[in-house]
């Protein structure tokens, strides 16, 4: 038998592509299903700095309302975007929706009152900034499945941090939705609102206190933070009520 007595084999059939990963654009469908419900401001709130071992917690708000047209190209969840591509959408962010807003709590306010209180505090000052320019909002969007803005009924466990003028914000209807940050444009472009300006918070607080790299792990527990915790202890930037990773011979 010679070779071109064999069959010819088939090659075998390639196995099918995994589908690429496509990032979604996020969109005002949901936030204009809670306007038509009748809310006439609606803020989309996310948080920035909750895991992070030194400096602030941040929240960003972007209120919208029914005049409010698409997201201005590029917007996403801010993890997803590259600094270079966060801190190019300001400009357009800047002059899309009703307002918008960023606040923070301190590391120290954090240490007085722990991490939710503290995370309500910020959003609570930047719903009072949006207020002041555009009046008090009627609902709020927020990421996650975690209400963090609304006061518990049984008070501060660790008392609150007085707000002046708290009153204007009133008690907007908290609505959550998981992965809005993804899929909601409001809830996104506040992310990439706040992210840049805690980022750039960070940067300028590294100048005084370089041996930290905040200005590239923006004070979370990065192996070079860490490092220097363990060598030089914890600055008064940082979270003191947390369980720093210090060495035996730094004091807290």
């Amino acid at each position: 038998m010679t070779l071109l007595d064999h069959p010819i084999s088939e090659p075998p059939p390639r196995a099918p592509r995994a589908p690429a990963l496509v990032r979604r654009t996020p969109q005002l469908r949901h936030e204009r299903a809670l306007l038509r419900e009748g809310a006439r401001l609606l803020a989309g709130m996310d948080e920035v700095g909750r895991g992070s071992l030194a400096g602030p917690v941040t929240v960003g708000v972007v209120v919208v309302d029914a005049r409010t047209r698409a997201c201005p190209r590029g917007v996403a969840d801010s993890k997803l975007l590259t600094a270079a591509a966060r801190t190019a959408l300001l400009p357009a962010l800047s002059r899309w929706g009703a307002a918008r807003a960023v606040g923070h709590a301190t590391a120290a306010e954090i240490d007085e009152v722990g991490i939710i209180a503290a995370l309500r505090l910020a959003g609570r000052r930047a719903l009072l900034s949006v207020a002041r320019e555009v009046g008090p909002v009627d609902a709020v969007l927020l990421d996650g499945s975690h209400d963090w803005l609304t006061p518990p009924a049984q008070g501060e466990l660790f008392g609150a941090v007085e707000l002046p003028g708290a009153d204007v914000i009133g008690a907007p209807r908290v609505h959550l939705r998981v992965k809005a940050d993804m899929t909601c444009a409001s809830v996104a472009a506040a992310s990439v609102l706040a992210k840049c300006e805690r980022d750039g918070i960070m940067t300028a607080m590294a100048a005084d206190h370089p041996e930290y790299g905040w200005e590239s792990n923006k004070g979370y527990s990065s192996a070079d933070h860490i490092r220097a915790l363990r060598e030089h202890g914890p600055s008064p930037l940082h979270r003191r009520s947390w369980r720093l990773p210090l060495g035996l011979d730094a004091t807290e």
